[in-house]
């Protein structure tokens, strides 16, 4: 049997700002760098009270002060069109990805765009990965085991059954989960 031939040019990051999608985070750039291929990374906007909570293991409780601050005219915004919280997820994800590239070695992260979308994860991360024409797709899984994951379903799941490129999930270690 001949095995094809893996081309990866392009990898589609989905992060939901957990624990587990930093985790999977480690398993994009290394794919990325093993490849030469450029990094898309994604997250799909939804109403999320503990979003400090979230974006606190991105970057420092600090950084991401001084992005609120920098964001804190588009307020009124906000109100009117949720633009604000957009806007300052991607600067999130931004100064993450700089963080990153700190520890690992500058140019070691070949990004091709930070993306922040409004809607259905499921739908949203698909979409994206067709319409920029992604390889792959590496995303994080929670651990809920196996009775709740299979009544949640799942935006993993989801993507899993319905996308048509190759998908990663990356699930914490045991003993971090």
């Amino acid at each position: 049997m001949e095995l094809p031939e893996i081309k990866i040019k392009k990898i589609l990051y989905a992060t939901d700002l957990s624990d587990s999608a930093r985790y999977a985070f480690a398993f994009a750039v290394s794919l990325t760098d093993l490849y030469k291929a450029k990094l898309v990374i994604l997250h799909v906007m939804h109403q999320d009270p503990s979003l400090d909570e979230k974006v606190s293991s991105y970057v420092s409780s600090k950084q991401w002060e001084e992005i609120k601050k920098r964001h804190f005219d588009e307020a009124r915004e906000a109100l009117i069109g949720k633009r604000r919280e957009h806007l300052a997820i991607r600067d999130v994800l931004d100064k993450f990805r700089r963080n990153a590239e700190k520890e690992i070695g500058e140019g070691r992260i070949d990004m091709d765009e930070i993306l922040v979308e409004r809607g259905n994860a499921v739908e949203q991360i698909i979409k994206v990965s067709e319409e920029r024409n992604c390889d792959l797709i590496v995303m994080g899984r929670h651990g809920y085991g196996a009775l709740k994951d299979a009544l949640m379903g799942g935006t993993a799941r989801g993507v899993l059954r319905r996308s048509r490129k190759p998908v990663l999930l990356v699930r914490l270690p045991e003993d971090e989960a």
